[in-house]
């Protein structure tokens, strides 16, 4: 059973702290997606990007006021949304959803109608389970194409971040051209709707 809150026909939003999605996956268990609180939810996201593995989230130096801020900011935005994913009630993953054509990555390839870009960041993993990487990247996946105006995933990470470049190419990614943005040179890369249902589960 999934239930989702479509805030529009692209991406899904709410008010801060609000669940908006809620799945189960026979390994992972309950999955729930909740609009990122900057004020709840602050303890975990700044000890998450604070560590030396978060270096390509980019967030690292802000103190934990300016995090803050930053996801207040994020959470005004009508283009941006933050989440955080909970598995059985743990923590596990920072996700933002963006529309590609009001952000900088949109100025580096021809947008289309529908596209959706992605980060995440796996904070924590709760109880070891195989494969849990590529099962929670599917959830991800899942929640993003709920919406039914989504029609392309667009993901741009670091050329030097080695792990999230060889995620993406093991889920499936198209790959696009290695483009320049303001903090980094990134790998583009898509997963059009169709593709995305074709993959085996």
């Amino acid at each position: 059973m999934t239930e989702t809150t479509f805030a529009s026909d692209r991406l899904t939003t709410g008010p801060a702290g609000h669940l908006v999605h809620t799945t189960h996956d026979p390994a992972l268990g309950t999955i729930e997606v909740f609009v990122l609180d900057p004020d709840a939810h602050l303890d975990v996201i700044h000890a998450w990007v604070t560590q030396p593995r978060a270096k390509f989230w980019g967030l690292g130096e802000l103190s934990r006021t300016e995090l803050r801020d930053l996801y207040a900011y994020v959470d005004e935005l009508d283009t941006h949304h933050a989440f955080l994913i909970f598995r059985d009630g743990t923590p596990v993953v920072l996700l933002q959803t963006y529309e590609p054509e009001h952000d900088p990555v949109g100025e580096c390839y021809a947008v289309e109608p529908g596209d959706v870009g992605l980060h995440f960041f796996i904070g924590d993993r709760g109880a070891p389970v195989a494969a849990f990487t590529t099962r929670i990247s599917r959830v991800l996946g899942d929640f993003l194409f709920a919406s039914p105006g989504a029609h392309r995933i667009i993901v741009e990470p670091d050329v030097n971040n080695d792990g999230a470049v060889n995620r993406m190419t093991l889920m499936g990614f198209e790959p696009g051209p290695v483009i320049t943005l303001p903090n980094k040179q990134g790998r583009l890369a898509f997963m059009p709707r169709e593709r995305w249902e074709r993959m085996p589960r």
